[in-house]
């Protein structure tokens, strides 16, 4: 893999692509701590209705017990009923599956939504569970022992960084 996308970049025609899709009962929900940057920006583009619903899916995860609560636990703000909505979860990077499963897991707790569609800014493939991305701004692949991060300036502006998994 030569060099990564540019986040930035990448989010006027995902923004675009989920604007197609946008509905009157479309939410939006942005995973702690990438995804909330990420839906952040794209409700801000998008213009939806309803406020953004932000998610720290820490509780739900089949690896709780190793990894425990992180020493700032967010918390989870979905300021807006359920029920029948059009949820358009955000996740910044898709790897596994086993965190859009335990955000899917807690949302169900606040209610029963029509659809959830899965919008992410990159897909770095891997996947263990048989979960996938309505909506993608790259596929990229990632090295063995590497992660794939996003992270977010001072200014607010969103970059792809690869760091040891380690």
């Amino acid at each position: 893999m030569s060099t990564l996308p540019d986040a930035e970049a990448l989010l006027p025609p995902l923004a675009a692509a989920l604007r197609a899709h946008a509905t009157p009962a479309t939410v939006m929900v942005g995973l702690f701590t990438g995804g909330a940057w990420l839906a952040e920006r794209l409700h801000a583009m998008l213009g939806l209705a309803e406020p953004l619903g932000l998610m720290d899916i820490a509780f739900y995860r089949d690896d709780y017990h190793k990894q425990g609560l992180k020493h700032d636990p967010k918390r989870t703000r979905i300021p807006f009923a359920i029920e029948g909505k059009d949820v358009l979860l955000v996740d910044d990077v898709l790897y596994t599956g086993r965190t859009v499963r335990a955000a899917m897991n807690e949302l169900f707790d606040y209610g029963r939504p029509r659809s959830i569609a899965l919008a992410v800014l990159v897909d770095r493939g891997g996947r263990q569970l048989p979960i996938c991305a309505q909506h993608c701004g790259a596929r990229v692949e990632v090295p063995a022992g590497m992660r794939l991060r996003l992270k977010r300036a001072a200014d607010g502006k969103l970059a792809l960084e690869l760091e040891d998994a380690a």
